[in-house]
């Protein structure tokens, strides 16, 4: 075997990673394959038609480079990896992107890397326009806003703002969160494409959108001045400012751009104007520089010229997708109203379901306890129809008890009325009682002072007999024996006889009169004393009658209340104006 059949057989592939905005990729690719073949396949597997927006990027050093169509892949200055990765990135940007970004797939891809730009501050935004833009790319991720399922912090994962805004203002995640949450749910209704869409339409606006800076300077020293190439021309600006340009270079205003080494000149289309020559660090950059502005230089003048076959084919192919797309939206929104609707109705049949159940479970809990209570008042009937019966009963009795109590008020009255006629005659009585014991009194007060009188007379009689016996005793005792001869009777025996019988007279009949006036007053005693203890007789019955009589009236007012149906306590019924006159007949004889 020679030593040259020993040498190693070169490998026919190699493997590449290209990696989208969404997406990594590895093929394995001839070795004669050049970059179109790459990026060919590439814009196959991605489903890509408008292609000459975009080309693979690779890293080069500390720059960048793209990868070149006509050429080899391996004799290119890729990195020597394997597998050797590229990115499928939009090289070049359209000026207007609602009317030369056919396909949605287009618009999702210049959106994935717009935003990316956006979120790494290599496109300014002020903080107004970055929150609009991220209800934006909500509204693309999530659809419509539902405040049942978009609960707060379902933001807190994603990265929405650039740095630079969050640490612009005191603000907390959930502050950011609310006000790009207000904006998210006014964009309900808008299909995620048309959001991409309206994303891109405010990113377009911007100073920085699509630009590439590169730094060069005038001279050779001096790295003072930014290039920046985009679709509209080149822009030169100071290091400080990418937002304002210093000089622009329309690209309808230039007439060749050439470069020799590292000098790039821009000759105007107006050859009154001075050529605008600058230097860059490194001959890769320049070849840059120069592609890419070939590159947006031929889309400008494409811009400008009717559409080709295929690109109206895609327009007209797009057309008819959106507006397809647009009645499956109409149809996807009227199935999702009818579907909403439906649940609507759904959820208010189960909540009025619920609340049917409900109220047959209360209408069941009311029929047990009507039943209950059917069978209570049943009872309650019972007992009602029992305590009727003992009522009738008990009112039959009270009327008994009623027609009793009349018969025995008529009795009453009978005794009362004998009673009264009996306190009249005792009336009457009292008063000849009282009479007879005023005149009697003044029959004892006569007797008294006749009685007085008489013992003054049988005083002064006494006293005058004793004076006529001093004097007319010696006389009595000479003619002691009388003479023989009747004599005729003399004058003072005649007196004597007459006062001593006068005398006897009056002391008989003072004892007679005393004894007398001794027996009436115990007559009077005793007739006093039988005429109390009648009138406390007469107190007695009529204390007792009052008292048959109230019990009667309370008994009879008992009997109506048990008649009516309920019981009530006794009330005493006031008699002072029916016993008025006995009370004051009965004051009047104790007075007596």
């Amino acid at each position: 075997m020679s030593i040259l059949g020993l040498k190693k057989k070169q490998p026919k592939t190699f493997k590449v990673k290209v990696i989208t905005m969404d997406a990594e990729m590895e093929f394995s690719c001839e070795v004669k394959w050049k970059g179109k073949d790459l990026f060919d396949l590439v814009c196959r597997t991605v489903g890509l038609r408008e292609t000459w927006f975009f080309g693979l990027r690779y890293t080069v050093k500390d720059t960048y480079a793209w990868l070149k169509p006509e050429k080899r892949v391996l004799d290119q200055e890729v990195p020597k990896d394997s597998p050797i990765t590229f990115h499928f990135l939009a090289k070049f940007f359209p000026e207007k992107v609602e009317e030369e970004l056919v396909q949605e797939i287009t618009q999702h891809l210049f959106f994935l890397q717009v935003k990316k730009q956006i979120l790494d501050e290599e496109i300014f935004c002020s903080p107004e326009a970055s929150v609009l833009l991220a209800s934006y790319a909500v509204q693309a991720k999530y659809g419509d806003y539902d405040p049942n399922f978009h609960k707060p912090g379902f933001l807190a994962q994603d990265e929405l703002l650039p740095k630079r805004v969050l640490m612009q203002y005191q603000m907390t995640a959930d502050m950011w969160e609310e006000k790009i949450t207000a904006w998210y749910a006014e964009h309900r209704g808008i299909a995620r494409d048309e959001a991409e869409m309206e994303y891109l339409k405010i990113a377009q606006d911007l100073e920085m959108y699509g630009v590439s800076y590169f730094a060069i300077t005038q001279n050779k020293r001096d790295t003072d001045l930014l290039l920046g190439v985009d679709a509209q021309g080149l822009h030169i600006y100071s290091p400080n400012s990418k937002l304002n340009p210093n000089k622009s270079f329309p690209w309808s205003g230039i007439r060749n751009i050439s470069y020799s080494e590292k000098e790039f000149t821009i000759k105007p289309l107006d050859k009154k104007k001075d050529v605008f020559k600058f230097y860059s660090s490194q001959l890769r950059v320049n070849k840059l520089i120069l592609q890419l502005c070939i590159g947006n230089h031929d889309l400008f003048m494409r811009r400008r010229k009717v559409d080709s076959i295929e690109v109206q084919q895609m327009k007209a192919q797009a057309k008819e997708e959106k507006a397809r797309k647009k009645m499956e939206r109409q149809i996807l929104a009227r199935e999702k109203q009818m579907r909403e609707e439906a649940e609507r109705a759904k959820e208010e049949m189960e909540r009025r379901l619920f609340q049917l159940q409900d109220e047959a479970r209360l209408a069941n809990e009311a029929l047990l306890r009507s039943e209950e209570t059917a069978d209570l008042l049943a009872e309650k009937a019972q007992i009602a129809e029992e305590e009727a019966k003992l009522l009738a009963h008990k009112a039959a009795e009270a009327e008994q008890e009623r027609q009793r109590l009349e018969v025995t008020a008529m009795k009453t009255k009978e005794e009362k009325r004998l009673m009264e006629q009996k306190m009249r005659e005792a009336e009457q009585l009292a008063v000849k009682l009282v009479e007879q014991s005023e005149r009697r009194l003044k029959e004892a007060d006569h007797l008294k002072q006749d009685l007085t009188e008489a013992k003054d007379a049988e005083r002064r009689a006494k006293q005058k007999l004793l004076e006529i016996t001093k004097t007319t005793y010696p006389l009595i005792a000479a003619y002691s024996t009388p003479p023989a001869p009747p004599a005729p009777p003399e004058a003072p025996d005649l007196g004597y006889e007459s006062a001593s019988m006068r005398l006897d007279f009056k002391d008989s009949d003072m004892k007679r009169l005393s004894m007398e006036i001794e027996r009436e007053r115990l007559e009077y005693m005793e007739k006093s004393k039988h005429l109390q203890d009648q009138l406390k007789e007469l107190k007695t019955e009529i204390e007792s009658l009052k008292l048959e009589e109230q019990q009667q009236q309370a008994g009879l007012y008992n009997l109506r209340s048990e008649a009516r149906g309920y019981v009530q306590e006794p009330v005493y019924i006031p008699h002072s104006n029916r016993n008025s006159a006995y009370m004051s007949q009965m004051a009047y004889f104790e007075e007596v």
